[in-house]
């Protein structure tokens, strides 16, 4: 995970209609009949857009009806034709990930249609059924429930804040964690978080004169942490770990989690909380892998920096996800494996990074990458004052 300047370090040296009649004449030939909300629209809404677009998610208003959706077909026509929304940064053919939100052609020329022909409902024998979606913890209810300090107050404006709470396990024993969700206490600042784990104390020392059990942390926690065991952002679906995976985790264990706050334009208080899931031991191996490069030295105006970094597998190994970071100079970021026969993987490549979109990618089946191949990660910045 590469880190680096705030937004306001750009540019600076860095180191480190129509009659009725003619309505089905105007539409694309792909079309044999005007599309409607039932048949056609409602079904995209409801898997690609209702994740977001429902009440107490980060998107500004609901897609779950037809009257909340024909009030705003032009614009929803517009962003999908543009590619602005869903939110799905991976490209295409860069690895495969479940819940992708990616909207075919022929799904962007039916939002396009049904906005011009004046957004009809069509026929309620055709509406689906309405989506539903997971109340409360999303994988499984948990065994431990840790809260994130007792009301983090985020200003009403101002810079991001990137803040660190310790979250004490108090495990009697060595154990092993199956499943750790993150859940933001107050979605209207939180932009992400991510949870670590500590095994020194070093988090818990930093922390040691805070009336929260927090500490500022921007670019990760600040620690050596022995794993990172989840991360969530916008429209992440957490399901219930698997067991053959479990974590081990010592007695006098901490969990760090690092959240990122954004400001509303009013004064918030947040209290996020992460459930903790045991299980038995694992019947298989199961780590992290962070890459990074610090050694970052941007030039006023320079457009194009490539940072690069580099991780050769010393044992068969299965990718299952992948979680590309970095803040807001980046512009385009590329991963890829290179296989000890020669053949190249491709991991994940985003054209057009954009901090506020960022998030975790699961495959939709895992990567095998075998002893020896090498990983090259590949990040480009924009230092220009475009």
């Amino acid at each position: 995970m590469i880190s680096k300047s705030t937004p306001r370090q750009r540019g600076t040296h860095l180191s480190r209609s129509t009659f009725w009649a003619l309505a089905a004449f105007a539409l694309p030939p792909l079309f044999a009949a005007v599309p409607t909300y039932n048949k056609d629209i409602a079904p995209i809404l409801n898997s690609q857009c209702a994740l977001y677009h429902r009440p107490g998610e980060v998107a500004p208003f609901p897609l779950l009806t037809f009257q909340d959706a024909a009030k705003r077909a032009a614009l929803i026509a517009s962003v999908a034709s543009k590619g602005f929304m869903p939110p799905w940064k991976p490209e295409p053919g860069f690895g495969k990930f479940q819940h992708e939100r990616r909207l075919t052609a022929d799904q962007i020329a039916l939002l396009d249609a049904w906005a011009k022909a004046g957004a009809p409902e069509g026929n309620p024998m055709d509406r689906p059924p309405a989506p539903s979606f997971a109340e409360g913890w999303q994988g499984g209810e948990p065994n431990l429930v840790l809260k994130a300090g007792n009301g983090f107050n985020v200003p009403a404006d101002g810079n991001d804040r990137f803040q660190c709470f310790v979250l004490p396990l108090n495990l009697e024993q060595d154990s092993y964690i199956q499943t750790a969700e993150f859940r933001p206490g107050n979605r209207r600042v939180v932009h992400h978080g991510v949870i670590y784990v500590d095994e020194t104390g070093a988090a818990r020392r930093l922390a040691a004169n805070s009336p929260d059990g927090s500490y500022p942390c921007f670019g990760g926690p600040r620690v050596a942490s022995t794993g990172l065991l989840a991360g969530w952002a916008p429209g992440t679906i957490t399901e219930a770990g698997d067991p053959q995976l479990s974590i081990p985790v010592k007695k006098g264990t901490d969990l760090v989690l690092q959240v990122h706050y954004h400001p509303s334009g009013k004064p918030e208080t947040d209290i996020s909380s992460v459930g903790v899931t045991f299980s038995g031991p694992p019947a298989r191996g199961r780590t992290s892998l962070i890459m990074v490069n610090t050694n970052l030295d941007i030039a006023p105006g320079d457009s194009h920096y490539v940072v690069k970094s580099s991780l050769t597998m010393p044992r068969d190994v299965e990718f299952s996800g992948i979680f590309p970071h970095a803040h807001w100079l980046c512009k385009d970021m590329k991963v890829d494996a290179h296989l000890p026969n020669g053949e190249t993987t491709h991991l994940v490549w985003i054209k057009d990074w954009d901090f506020n979109w960022q998030g975790g990618c699961r495959y939709e089946k895992p990567v095998p990458l075998p002893k020896g191949t090498r990983v090259d990660l590949e990040y480009t910045f924009d230092n220009s004052d475009k």
